[in-house]
């Protein structure tokens, strides 16, 4: 019996949305990529629950006849390529003729277009491959899909699907893949019926400052270089803004984002010890090249693309990169400021100078301010009328012996009364418990040998408790600030502050909304600086971003943010007793061997060990 037979259309393409339709974000990025094939110019993004719900995207291209509309729906459809060679020279964002046919499989799809010559649009619907209806209808140039109840038909992919905010986020984050290189392309994003983005057709400069914010200006950079193999433009920014996480970093070829790790080591050289270590810059850089040096066809969702002469094109981008940072004087010089600058006079040759003198009264004495070597003008503005007078030889009485001045006298006998103490006190506690070392670790005897500990991480760890349990126990402890600070947010680091701004709360941040992505800071934790507030809310906005359902995972996230933000930095010295506060409260933890991220806190070095060394 025969046992190998064809998959039915319907599994085929449920296997091929495997690798088409990952999360609603695939779906958004699909459509809005055929809209711009079409030739549209503005394009309306509609989403219902981060794409559970409803995904609706409507352009003003060109539409579609109704034997194309039904053939677009069909796998391996398509109007961009026509044999093998043609792979090699493509200028179209998609081209495999899976995508409308992967999302009809999993979703409930609806679709109206009409071609500018036609007096009548066609309406199709489809539900999990199945044609449901087919009409004629009255509707606007261009098309209009409607993806309504993603993986329906699927309940194990829909089960797996995170929680809203995290796939928005990756909406919006396929959403500025696209709408930042097409700058000449008027978009709408709203979702649940918020517009969140009206971007209407501008420069590339200002498509980015409109999608990340006013701030984000003035941290740009130009970038332009022109080669025969490559035209590289766009924008990186300055070094002072880069962040420790490794957003806003995107690059584009011949109009589509791609992730190439290669490229990206060549503008962190361009950075190389201008920007703190862990820490990445933004870019923003489009490459123009001949389609047929490049490979678009390596990966199902082709973000990775392989070039031809990437060793070269390697040197041209980090010469761009750093013709940017230097044209515009990033590199710090000597700044003259006329302003606060003190007025040295010219010396002329003429000019004769004497070296400075310096007078004194051999017979002023100290303790007799009416002696006769004491002036009686002084420039004090106290008078012996507002100053209480005393007698310094009565309080010194006593200690006064013969060749001894009363000083000399007193300081004799406190040094022979610390030498009688000492003496007095056992070696065991005159000797120190614990002993710093570089301003790093901290020292101390233990039975099997010597104990290593790491300040920082040591620290960090004791915070991360102190947060966490404020955080669980709803504490709230906020110093109120004088002066309130604004902080302008992105439209996705907006929507994950609304999700964390009561926990924010419980470890002492008064936020609340001050205008649209503005929020206002009213009170901050009572150990954190008010310069540091706006850049350590900004790292717990990225940090927490795109965490998972469970709350509790978001709440240590939190913690450790503000942990690592606030944790004494090395090469801080401590005095005794905060050396022992330290010890003492880093053994109090409930896990005082690894800080939060699981590196060692201590670290003991065994006394055999320490013998081998002799």
């Amino acid at each position: 019996m025969d046992i190998i037979h064809l998959l039915p259309d319907s599994v085929a393409n449920q296997i091929a949305a495997g690798e088409v339709v990952q999360r609603p974000s695939s779906v958004v990025k699909e459509l809005v990529e055929n809209a711009l094939d079409a030739g549209a110019t503005e394009i309306q993004i509609n989403i219902k629950d981060a794409g559970r719900t409803l995904i609706q995207v409507i352009d003003n291209g060109r539409g579609m006849s109704e034997t194309d509309a039904r053939m677009a729906f069909e796998r391996h459809a398509t109007s961009k390529i026509q044999q093998a060679d043609d792979l090699f020279h493509l200028q179209t964002m998609g081209f495999r003729g899976e995508a409308l046919a992967s999302i009809s499989a999993v979703a409930q799809v609806e679709l109206r277009t009409r071609r500018a010559e036609d007096e009548l649009g066609i309406l199709i619907e489809i539900a999990g491959s199945k044609i449901e209806r087919q009409e004629a209808v009255g509707c606007a140039t261009g098309s209009m899909f409607s993806v309504k109840n993603l993986f329906f038909n699927i309940p194990a992919r829909r089960k797996f699907l995170k929680s809203n905010s995290t796939e928005f986020n990756h909406i919006l984050n396929d959403f500025y893949r696209i709408a930042i290189v097409y700058p000449q392309v008027s978009f709408i994003l709203r979702h649940d019926d918020n517009e969140l983005f009206h971007l209407p057709e501008s420069s590339m400069r200002q498509r980015i400052v409109n999608l990340f914010g006013k701030n984000i200006n003035a941290q740009l950079l130009t970038v332009e270089t022109q080669t025969s193999l490559v035209k590289i433009t766009g924008f990186v920014g300055k070094p002072e803004s880069a962040r420790k996480q490794s957003s806003n970093q995107y690059f584009f070829v011949n109009g589509r984002y791609m992730n190439h790790l290669y490229f990206r080591k060549a503008v962190l050289q361009a950075y190389d010890r201008m920007i703190a270590p862990s820490t990445y810059p933004s870019y923003f850089l489009n490459f123009e090249i001949d389609p047929s040096s490049i490979d678009v066809n390596i990966h199902p969702t082709k973000t990775e693309i392989k070039f031809e002469n990437e060793q070269a094109l390697w040197s041209i981008l980090l010469a761009a990169v750093r013709e940017a940072l230097g044209k515009f004087n990033v590199v710090p010089g000597i700044d003259f400021d006329q302003d606060n600058s003190v007025d040295m006079p010219v010396v002329q040759s003429s000019t004769q100078i004497s070296a400075p003198t310096v007078s004194f009264n051999p017979v002023y004495n100290p303790f007799k301010p009416n002696s006769s070597g004491s002036s009686s003008s002084s420039s004090s503005t106290y008078t012996p009328k507002t100053m209480k007078q005393f007698d310094w030889e009565k309080l010194y009485a006593g200690f006064e012996s013969e060749g001894n001045t009363p000083v000399q006298t007193q300081m004799e006998i406190i040094s022979s009364l610390s030498e009688e103490k000492e003496e007095k006190k056992p070696a065991a506690e005159t000797a120190s418990e614990y002993f710093q070392f570089k301003g790093k670790y901290i020292l101390t005897s233990v039975k099997s040998g010597l104990m290593f500990i790491d300040q920082h991480r040591a620290h960090e760890r004791i915070l991360y408790e102190q947060y966490l349990r404020s955080i669980e126990q709803q504490k709230m402890v906020s110093q109120q600030l004088l002066f309130p600070e604004l902080i302008d947010l992105s439209v996705e680091d907006a929507l994950t502050m609304e999700e964390i701004k009561d926990d924010l709360a419980f470890v002492g941040f008064d936020i609340d909304l001050f205008g649209k992505n503005t929020y206002r800071i009213n009170g901050i934790p009572a150990n954190i600086e008010v310069s540091q507030c706006a850049a350590i809310i900004e790292e717990m906005i990225a940090d927490s971003r795109n965490l998972t359902k469970d709350k509790s995972a978001v709440h240590k996230q939190i913690a450790l943010s503000l942990a690592r933000a606030t944790a004494m930095p090395y090469g801080k010295v401590l005095s005794k007793d905060e050396i022992s506060q330290l010890v003492d409260q880093l053994f109090a933890c409930q896990n005082h061997n690894y800080s939060p991220s699981g590196d060692p806190v201590i670290v003991i070095l065994p006394e055999e060990e320490i013998s081998g060394k002799f």
